[in-house]
């Protein structure tokens, strides 16, 4: 009989937890508002890396700014522009709570992953965070960049 209440106490429980989780997400903003739909991120910080003799090798980064066009969260789509004048590259969103991710697979299928967080209402700015993986000739390379994107 225990068993039997317990079960049905979990199933009431969990059920409402579902409910309540789907509620927040859905009351939850996009973290990147509709009149945002262009940024400009620049990175000033990062560092580079790469796997060479059977060991992790690291640098510091040269700076980089690109841009994030057309970005439409509803359809999760967005384009990455690198300079001006130059053929945008399409980009996937993935939404999460706080955060967007920008998902670019480049050639080879190497991947370029960005995440752009909540508006930070001291500077105007969004926090970002910009990660390559990518390789050349065999040799893994990759990079982490720290920085901030703003309306263009």
């Amino acid at each position: 009989m225990y068993q039997g209440l317990h079960n049905r106490g979990w199933r009431l429980f969990s059920g409402g937890l579902v409910a309540l989780i789907a509620v927040a997400v859905t009351a939850v903003p996009p973290v990147i508002a509709a009149t945002d739909s262009d940024l400009v991120c620049t990175f000033s910080k990062g560092v580079a890396g790469s796997y060479d003799a059977s060991k992790f090798v690291s640098k510091v980064a040269a700076p980089l700014t690109f841009e994030v066009r057309d970005i439409d969260v509803e359809k999760q789509t967005a384009m990455l522009i690198k300079k001006e004048g130059a053929k945008g590259r399409q980009m996937r969103i993935v939404r999460a709570i706080n955060a967007n991710h920008f998902l670019e697979v480049v050639n080879e299928g190497f991947l370029n992953l960005t995440t752009i967080y909540d508006l930070d209402p001291a500077t105007q700015g969004y926090p970002a965070v910009h990660s390559r993986h990518f390789g050349v000739l065999g040799q893994p390379l990759f990079a982490q960049y720290a920085g901030t994107c703003k309306k263009r």
